[in-house]
């Protein structure tokens, strides 16, 4: 039995499990083509995942990374709201249900419902929940859906994610899916690749769900336009994601980990308690000091410097990550 809160450990016992036997040619073809979607710039409305093969592949190849992407994302959401905890959860065009089990790793005792319009991902996800463990996973309710424009209504849920979804769809389809999950949700999370393309959906997605009455939680310290000038620079972030034997195989990669590069966004429609910055580039660590680069409240963006002389600060700047807020909780700057 898995532990039944999930982990990223068991993330990658369960589809080394199913993925068991998968000859490695033909999960590495699978891959290739996948990459090559992933990659581009021409949305589809059609599944990109046509059967079992690939869909084996993109769990390999995919799961473990959009599974951290989607927890540090959550990480933020339970740090502007410690005390709220979702009864219900929809994962729209959630797959094989990465950001499923990303949610069930921070929560219990919520219903789940995941929304893909591949049949093939679903009946995966639906084994690999089988593998959890965890309730949440083991009593989710897997549903064939076309997602963008046709899913006008969403039910109501506490939470709805939306994670490396919107790249699949044309314009239109992106909005009416955004707006759909602001009438549904009281806390909407997206997350895209972690590209000045990426970003760009997310700023879409982030105006959209602000326009529609909620308010940013997170990475943003406030709801107000974006500090960072269109085509300069983009806001991302990075998760660091241990690669198994399995996935160096599947990726042809040699190292025990990847840094999984993304861009998100957090809204509630309930008040969430506000950072007063927060870190948005790898920190710095030089001799004697700690520089840091903030989105701030108030500022913008902010480049602050922390020396020894500062002390207690300087010291928690030193294990300040990225996409951290700032300055960590119980400490003053």
């Amino acid at each position: 039995m898995i532990a039944t809160l999930p982990t990223a450990d068991a993330l990658r016992a369960a589809l080394a499990g199913l993925l068991d036997g998968l000859p490695p040619k033909q999960a590495g073809q699978a891959v290739d083509r996948l990459i090559a979607h992933y990659r581009g710039t021409i949305p589809t409305d059609a599944p990109v995942l046509r059967d079992r093969s690939d869909v084996a592949a993109y769990a390999a190849y995919r799961m473990p990374a959009t599974f951290e992407a989607v927890r540090s994302a959550l990480g933020a959401l339970r740090e502007a709201a410690p005390d709220w905890a979702p009864a219900t959860h929809t994962d729209v065009g959630g797959g094989t249900g990465a950001a499923s089990w990303a949610v069930a790793g921070e929560w219990e005792g919520h219903r789940t419902t995941v929304l893909d319009w591949a049949e093939p991902a679903l009946a995966l996800g639906r084994e690999l929940a089988a593998a959890s463990g965890a309730p949440a996973l083991r009593t989710a309710d897997w549903r064939r859906a076309r997602i963008g424009e046709d899913l006008d209504l969403l039910a109501p849920a506490d939470l709805v994610t939306i994670s490396y979804v919107l790249n699949e769809l044309t314009v239109p389809a992106r909005t009416a899916l955004i707006d759909a999950a602001a009438r549904a949700g009281q806390a909407v999370v997206v997350v895209e690749a972690g590209t000045p393309g990426g970003y760009a959906r997310i700023i879409e997605a982030r105006d959209r769900l602000t326009a529609a009455g909620l308010t940013v939680a997170a990475p943003c310290p406030h709801s107000g336009a974006c500090p960072i000038e269109p085509g300069t620079d983009w806001c991302h972030f990075s998760a660091r994601v241990s690669r198994s034997s399995l996935h160096r195989q599947v990726k042809g990669g040699s190292l025990a980990y990847e840094d999984e590069k993304f861009s998100y966004v957090v809204a509630t429609r309930f008040t969430p308690l506000p950072v007063a910055a927060r870190v948005v580039r790898r920190p710095q660590i030089r001799k004697g000091q700690v520089l840091l680069d903030l989105c701030t409240r108030d500022e913008g963006l902010r480049r602050d410097t922390v020396t020894k002389r500062h002390g207690a600060l300087y010291r928690a700047a030193r294990d300040t990550d990225w996409g951290d807020p700032w300055p960590p909780p119980g400490s003053e700057a």
